[in-house]
């Protein structure tokens, strides 16, 4: 084979210098050279140093292609991850979404009880609305904690809360179907019910319950609600009824009393002025004073009491609204 200066032709001829013995012959010539090189190997010989040659392609082939999978794993595994950030913003987001439809689920619950509250139902167990769910575990994969960490347990916190939301939501909607059940069949009795905050505007100071009485110091039980207010705001009826009472009453100053029918009075105390009388038939919402600091009190704010045949109740169970208009 012809060629520039400096090449050479290697060819390879069967060798057949006796019939048993049979191999090949290498020779090597160059342009430039008269002289030629020849190496001659046996078919054993050649038939080893192939397979020898062989084997090392083949391992070299074999850790080449391992090194370059590992590469394009990696270079996988990376592009996974980033796009991974996306799917954990998600999942906060709708982590976020979840929180804020807990939080009107529990103000549904609030609502849920005021109208059983009215409808003469007993309330929920707390028990039963904690409504707890049982832990939900994962199969756990090696992989995709690899690509995503901590989604296994943004995915299995996500999962309870659906679960507790959505059973919370199918707890309240038993309840209210309960609810509306009772109501069309006692909607006389709403109009008895102390149902609304009877001051606009004010703010609740001192709960129901045990309290230290501010003159005294001593523990006592206080069976009302008192409403921070400035000195005249209006003070509406929480209910319909006929005033009971209407005057001043010791230590409760300037007092209205209501007899709402069906067991239930309604009591507003330390008033400032009085509008209505003795016997006078009043509708939920109408407005019966305005809120003082007379009798045995510290400030302007209204004492406010339910009572049902007679026991004290806590008032704020049985708020549903503001006042009427």
């Amino acid at each position: 084979m012809g060629g520039e200066s400096g090449e050479f032709v290697l060819s390879w001829l069967p060798s057949t210098k006796t019939r048993i013995s049979r191999g090949f012959r290498f020779v090597v010539l160059r342009d430039n050279d008269s002289n030629v090189h020849q190496w001659s190997l046996s078919r054993n010989t050649f038939l080893a140093v192939s397979f020898l040659a062989i084997v090392l392609c083949s391992v070299l082939l074999f850790f080449t292609a391992d090194f370059m999978t590992g590469i394009l794993y990696q270079a996988r595994l990376n592009e996974i991850q980033e796009n991974s950030r996306s799917v954990t913003d998600l999942l906060l987001d709708t982590q976020d979404r979840l929180d804020r439809l807990g939080e009107e689920v529990e103000e549904i619950e609030e609502k849920d009880r005021a109208l059983r509250t009215y409808a003469n139902l007993p309330p929920i167990d707390t028990d039963i609305r904690k409504v707890g769910v049982g832990g939900m575990k994962l199969r756990s994969r090696a992989s995709l904690a690899d690509v995503m960490p901590d989604i296994e347990s943004r995915v299995s916190k996500l999962q309870l809360n659906l679960d507790e939301l959505s059973r919370k939501v199918k707890l309240e909607k038993e309840s209210y179907e309960t609810i509306y059940r009772s109501i069309r069949t006692q909607s006389d009795m709403l109009s008895s019910i102390p149902s609304i905050n009877p001051v606009r505007g004010g703010y609740f100071n001192t709960g129901f319950g045990n309290r230290r009485d501010p003159f005294t110091s001593e523990e006592r039980f206080h069976q009302g609600l008192d409403i921070s207010a400035t000195r005249g705001t209006p003070v509406y009826a929480a209910a319909d009824g006929n005033v009971a009472y209407s005057g001043y009453r010791g230590s409760y100053g300037k007092t209205i009393k209501i007899n709402h029918g069906r067991g239930y009075q309604s009591l507003y105390a330390h008033l400032h002025r009085i509008n209505v009388g003795r016997g006078r038939k009043i509708k939920r919402g109408d407005i019966i004073g305005e809120v003082g600091n007379t009798g045995r009190s510290t400030a302007p704010h209204l004492h406010y009491e339910v009572h049902y045949y007679g026991t004290p109740q806590n008032p704020q169970n049985y708020f549903f609204t503001g006042p009427l208009r």
